[in-house]
């Protein structure tokens, strides 16, 4: 088998296009077992503004889109999800957090080889089980749970080590022309917007893949 196609995935845990994104993009490289694939989380901020200590959810919420709109602004990805195993539970969810540690975590779980775990883990804890995933303590029960060392994850969340360098990447993620998420980038050469369905990322992964032969 030749090298894998690394796909580039630009999103934000908070983003629920992005979980939708990450479903579909698994879906997609399901249908494509000939083809092998690296998947490398990168992170953006959906929103930069947020404080470091988070923001309560529905005041955010209604800051942005209004108490009207919020009424119904979710009905689409509802539907969406029940389409491809998407399990949101946004009753759940009472704060909106700052990510920039979820980022932390998940560059440390590329290094330990958990990366696709903790993605996981991170969006099912906010989307589907409400938490928190801006506090050090929900982020180092994730890391435990996909078998890293939590009590290390926990320490080295205290401190400022590779915050730089995620506000770095997303910095070069918009130098890039990245203003939304979730963005794919197959092979270091061509970029897929949005939460594509599964049958347009499996064409992407294709030429991607005949490209890196040719």
């Amino acid at each position: 088998m030749s090298d894998p196609i690394q796909i580039d995935v630009v999103s934000d845990v908070i983003c629920p296009w992005c979980f939708l994104g990450k479903r579909r993009l698994d879906k997609a490289i399901a249908l494509v077992p000939e083809v092998a694939v690296q998947v490398v989380f990168r992170p953006f901020f959906l929103d930069p503004s947020i404080p470091a200590e988070g923001m309560d959810r529905h005041a955010y919420m209604v800051s942005k889109f209004g108490e009207e709109r919020l009424k119904t602004i979710h009905d689409p990805l509802i539907a969406a999800g029940k389409e491809d195993g998407v399990p949101y539970a946004f009753d759940k969810i009472t704060r909106t957090p700052n990510t920039l540690n979820a980022h932390r975590l998940l560059r440390w779980a590329m290094v330990a080889d958990k990366q696709p775990e903790v993605a996981e883990a991170l969006f099912m804890a906010y989307w589907n089980q409400g938490k928190d995933v801006g506090h050090a303590d929900v982020l180092a029960g994730i890391a435990a749970a996909a078998g890293m060392d939590g009590d290390q994850v926990r320490a080295d969340l205290a401190t400022s080590k590779d915050a730089e360098a995620v506000l770095n990447e997303v910095r070069t993620a918009q130098q890039m022309g990245v203003t939304g998420v979730p963005t794919f980038i197959l092979d270091r050469r061509f970029g897929v917007v949005g939460a594509q369905q599964a049958e347009g990322l499996v064409q992407a992964i294709r030429k991607a893949a005949t490209q890196a032969i040719a």
